[in-house]
């Protein structure tokens, strides 16, 4: 069993923002194998399944909030006994250019709030993970600058990489996670 769990907030206004970047992958994934995603209010998520070679994947998107993402998290690896390393989470990283990922097996949350909730809840680090460059804001809030839409250039770059997030999931379930890095890190 896999959960793969995309990082963001609910509702239409951050739908298209920087810090939403998560559930866009997810959202992508979705589309990409014909799935719906359903609410789940007792799970605090919106949640699709699939099988995929056997193996049962399910793909969340918390509907806490960013900051209280781990509470959704905890709840649905809970409710279907998933192993630590069969979790990946996907999230914004301000430290990567627009349109770059870093796959990491586990780290500290590097200052992301959602990840960082994740981590205290889970009491571990070693959770693995794919950071998808949003580039640091210039001159601006950071609140500011990860709620805003993306602009046109790097809305762009940011769905040439997600043709990739079917690939990225589908070899997450088959190669172990040093092939996944080596494969997809750039």
């Amino acid at each position: 069993m896999k959960l793969i769990v995309g990082l963001g907030n609910p509702g239409r206004k951050y739908k298209k923002t920087r810090h939403n970047v998560g559930f866009m992958f997810v959202d992508q994934l979705a589309k990409d194998l014909d799935l719906k995603f359903k609410l789940d209010a007792s799970k605090k998520s919106e949640i699709c399944e699939t099988l995929v070679d056997g193996e049962k994947i399910i793909i969340i998107k918390p509907q806490t909030y960013m900051n209280l993402s781990g509470e959704a998290v905890k709840q649905v690896a809970n409710f279907y006994k998933v192993e630590l390393n069969e979790m990946l989470i996907i999230h914004d990283d301000m430290d990567l250019d627009v349109g770059h990922i870093r796959i990491r097996q586990k780290g500290s949350s590097a200052g992301h709030k959602g990840m960082q909730n994740i981590i205290d809840l889970f009491g571990t680090n070693d959770i693995a993970r794919v950071r998808i460059g949003i580039s640091k804001p210039i001159g601006e809030l950071v609140i500011n600058y990860v709620l805003e839409d993306f602009l046109k250039e790097e809305r762009i770059q940011i769905e040439t990489f997600f043709e990739e997030a079917k690939n990225i999931v589908l070899d997450f379930n088959k190669i172990t996670f040093e092939e996944l890095m080596s494969k997809y890190n750039r």
